[in-house]
């Protein structure tokens, strides 16, 4: 049936009487109404829409004083929205999602400026200087990482200030369109305004800073900040393997491994950044702080009166002040592990409550960088948080501890817990020994020295990784399979139709406001995560609507114009990686980005594909350990980046950012952060003595390079066969796969008969296998004392006071992020670089490293001189 379309004011040749009802005069007025940011215009971005509007729409659940539109679908059912003005901050078809309607706003200013020099100028400084440093202080221990919350926080007043130096109250009026100046009222300019000068401050002060300027700041910083991993692989080339790289080969490494990721992200939005229900937990962070800063309602929450901005302020001041006491004077209120000061040298002891090298079983610490070093805890959802707490008792302190008490796979000659692989004496593994001068591999030397041993925790870490890529695969298709089938069909027929789909909210057929009556019980309509739908439309993606979309091609073309670059560099360059192996690089990153990206976006929890990289290029390219890192870093630099790249087009998809303009602003901030980082560190290659070395000055002696390096020499040198092989020590942990393939049908299988509360659909095995991956260098800890706080606010205060949380939660986690951020460097700059500490002790900051825990003491040991394992 021919369908009529909304009224649009970009579009022409509409015929008025198609509309339904609504007069001439009606359309009008619906065009043109005054003050109104959101009208009914804007339900679709083109012509073919079928919605038609009607007066004689019935069923209103409350009165707005609006119109009521209807959509007639193929099957004839009808779905009805309302008309509301911009004063309704909680419209119809909000977000389902208690903690995004707390945090992002349902209304959308069209008048703000976006593209203007001040947004440009304060993007490009926090993207040279955030990645300057932090790959500067990447090549350092100690090290400190300059996070974009501090951005997000110092960027405000310098646009504040802007705004002081080159606004005037008599300047001319100013119009923007998608964010972009498009007039500008000569008529109203005072005499002798056009002087050079004046048109440069004007030109300089186009607009007011804003949300929206502020968004793009930080997702530039968020791009950026970052140290490029491909740096990394080039240190380690040039540093440790002493190849002699040109500059053209270090940037065409750095800019393709960075930018690829941006492909995967832009080609997958109708999956992973329209969906309501891919919420992306750790944006909701910053568009509170966005409402904070630029806002000032203040809604009387459970009796709070404060407001967001000030309870900012005041949590920043504290959370800063406060890390003076276990960052710098205290640190012993951070390693809290006062059961084992009692029993210092009891080795058991130290396995199960320590803090450095144990399990965690007393869960208390009063750091926050402790507390939120997997996430902050505030932004994950309770169920999600639970099924990490899951995997953390069964696998960690259930089956570990047994196995490692009864001296399986060796591991009680080592520590229960540790970052580092060990030899047949219980040292670190020393890599040297197994090398040419050329750093090839030596078989002889192998044999004569030792296999290389794991930790329990380590090895049941790469179990638990290895089962968790499997369930990502089984999980997704279970449970998302059929909607994924469905949207990618939707879009290839839209795609064709120029992409005029009609909006469809919240679900097909369904009476949009007939959830809104039940507004006071909102807080239980759905729980992220649970809901597996990925059809469906809110407010947000309906005004986001509005904007001309980022081409597909544009995504197309940059896969493309990378893969190229990619494809030349292994081939041309001395890597040892053929074309074909960088092919096979990226099918691993297609195949799994969307399940990785999926639990991330509902759970804040990342599932690295790092190991499975080295591993299956150590399995199909052995002996090669540089090859290793380029597809390595090909492979999980692609995925995590894209990752990153879906999580700031959500964050824009929050804000209302026109999608043109933000495809710019993260494309600069990438290329930008890409040459500043190759320019800092081939500055450093050239005037830091013995750079990597161990006596290198002032410490730089490149720590994470190193690691990298060991893991490039144990999985592409020494290689997965003899650790997984037949008949190595740990061929028994392959068998995760197979666990992680079938749990998932398993759960699904019970799950899908289940109500939609029932606990078997909470239940997501990736995040239960998945986020154990930060174990090591994450101890039981970091998990403990995480999963409680996540449990008081998400769950007990959200059910208690739910309007305190939703007021405050996602405010408090950024003030806390930002005040641990600015502390820690002004801790370390301004005392611990200058060396104002030196000689500082007393026994708060001694009492934690006196015993086994500290030492990471293992269970059995043995006589001088003796090995174990074979």
């Amino acid at each position: 049936m021919s369908q009529a379309p909304l009224i649009s004011k970009g579009s022409s040749g509409h015929d008025p009487s198609s509309y339904g009802a609504v007069s001439t005069h009606e359309a009008d007025e619906l065009l043109h109404h005054p003050g109104r940011r959101d009208t009914p215009e804007h339900y679709s971005s083109g012509p073919d829409t079928p919605y038609d509007s009607s007066h004689k729409a019935r069923n209103r659940s409350s009165n707005y004083g609006g119109k009521v539109f209807r959509r007639r679908t193929a099957d004839g059912v009808i779905a009805v929205a309302e008309d509301y003005t911009n004063d309704d901050e909680d419209p119809p078809d909000n977000s389902r999602y208690t903690q995004v309607r707390a945090s992002v706003s349902a209304v959308d200013d069209v008048t703000a400026s976006i593209s203007t020099p001040r947004m440009w100028t304060l993007s490009l400084l926090c993207a040279l200087l955030g990645s300057g440093s932090n790959l500067f202080f990447s090549l350092r221990y100690p090290s400190v990482f300059i996070s974009p919350v501090i951005a997000l926080v110092v960027v405000h007043p310098l646009g504040l200030a802007w705004d002081r130096l080159f606004k005037r109250d008599d300047d001319p009026a100013e119009a923007f369109d998608c964010g972009v100046l498009v007039k500008r009222s000569l008529d109203e300019e005072r005499p002798g305004s056009q002087s050079s000068l004046n048109r440069l401050r004007r030109w300089l002060g186009q607009g007011r800073w804003n949300e929206k300027e502020h968004a793009c700041v930080y997702i530039s910083s968020n791009v950026a900040f970052g140290f490029a991993f491909a740096t990394d692989v080039i240190v380690e080339q040039a540093k440790f393997y002493k190849q002699d790289l040109s500059i053209l080969y270090q940037i065409l490494l750095t800019v393709s491994t960075q930018i690829l990721g941006y492909s995967f992200a832009g080609l997958t939005r109708r999956f992973l950044v329209r969906p309501p229900s891919m919420i992306w937990p750790a944006t909701l962070m910053s568009t509170a702080m966005f409402t904070t800063m630029h806002k000032s309602e203040n809604k009387v929450a459970n009796g709070w009166k404060i407001t967001r901005w000030r309870f900012f302020l005041l949590v920043f001041s504290a959370a800063f002040a406060w890390y003076f006491l276990p960052g710098l004077l205290f640190p012993a209120l951070s390693y809290f592990s006062v059961v084992t000061w009692f029993a210092p040298h009891s080795v058991v002891v130290a396995n199960l409550f320590g803090t450095s090298s144990g399990l965690g079983l007393f869960p208390v610490t009063f750091d926050w960088a402790q507390i939120a070093y997997i996430g902050s805890p505030l932004l994950t959802p309770w169920w999600a948080a639970a099924n990490v707490v899951a995997g953390l008792v069964i696998i960690m302190w259930v089956v570990a501890p047994i196995m490692y008490y009864k001296n399986a796979l060796h591991s009680a000659f080592l520590p229960i817990l540790s970052s580092s692989v060990f030899d047949n004496t219980g040292k670190p593994y020393d890599v040297g020994r197994i090398l040419t001068p050329d750093f090839l591999f030596d078989r002889d030397k192998f044999e004569a020295y030792s296999n290389v041993y794991l930790p329990i925790t380590y090895a049941l870490a790469y179990g638990v990784q290895f089962a968790g890529l499997s369930a990502l695969v089984t999980h997704t298709a279970c449970w998302y399979g059929k909607e994924i089938w469905q949207v990618s069909q939707q879009s290839i027929v839209t795609d064709r139709a120029t992409d005029s789909s009609p909006y469809n909210p919240l679900g097909h057929g369904q009476i949009i406001h007939s959830h809104r009556s039940s507004r006071k019980g909102a807080g239980s309509r759905v729980e992220a995560g649970i809901d597996t739908s990925m059809q469906g439309e809110d407010v947000h993606t309906r005004l986001m609507r509005r904007y001309d979309d980022a081409p597909a091609s544009w995504y197309l073309m940059t896969f493309v114009a990378m893969l190229a670059i990619g494809i030349f560099v292994v081939e041309y360059y001395p890597v040892y990686l053929p074309w074909y192996g960088l092919l096979l690089a990226l099918s691993i990153t297609a195949v799994l980005f969307i399940p990785v990206a999926i639990v991330m976006a509902l759970t804040n929890q990342h599932s690295s594909l790092y190991l499975i990289c080295q591993i299956i290029c150590g399995t199909v390219f052995p002996g090669r350990p540089v090859a290793n890192m380029v597809f390595t870093t090909y492979c999980y630099i692609s995925s995590a980046q894209g990752v990153k790249f879906s999580s700031d087009l959500k964050l824009g998809h929050y804000m209302k950012i026109p999608p043109k303009l933000l495809f710019q602003v993260q494309m600069v901030a990438t290329l930008v952060s890409s040459f500043t980082q190759i320019g800092i560190l081939n500055w450093m290659f050239a005037y830091i003595p013995s750079l990597c070395q161990p006596d290198a000055i002032n410490g730089f002696s490149c720590p994470l390079a190193r690691v990298h390096f060991n893991g490039s020499i144990l999985w592409g040198v020494v290689g997965p066969q003899r650790f997984f092989g037949p008949d190595a020590l740990y061929h028994r942990l392959i068998w995760f796969f197979l666990v992680g393939a079938v749990a998932p049908i398993v759960v699904y299988g019970i799950a899908r008969s289940r109500p939609t509360d029932s606990m078997w659909r909470k239940i997501n095995l990736p995040v239960l296998f998945g986020s154990l991956s930060w174990i090591p260098p994450a101890t039981g800890l970091n998990f403990s004392v995480w999963a409680v706080v996540c449990f008081i606010f998400n769950s007990v205060i959200r059910k208690r006071r739910a309007e305190w949380w939703g007021k405050y939660t996602m405010t408090l986690s950024a003030g806390l992020d930002s005040g641990l951020a600015v502390g820690v460097v002004v801790i370390f700059f301004g005392i611990v670089f200058p060396g104002w500490m030196k000689g500082f002790m007393w026994w708060g900051t001694e009492i934690y490293k006196q015993g086994c825990d500290w030492k990471a003491c293992p269970y059995k040991k043995l006589e001088p001189g003796a090995t174990f394992g074979r």
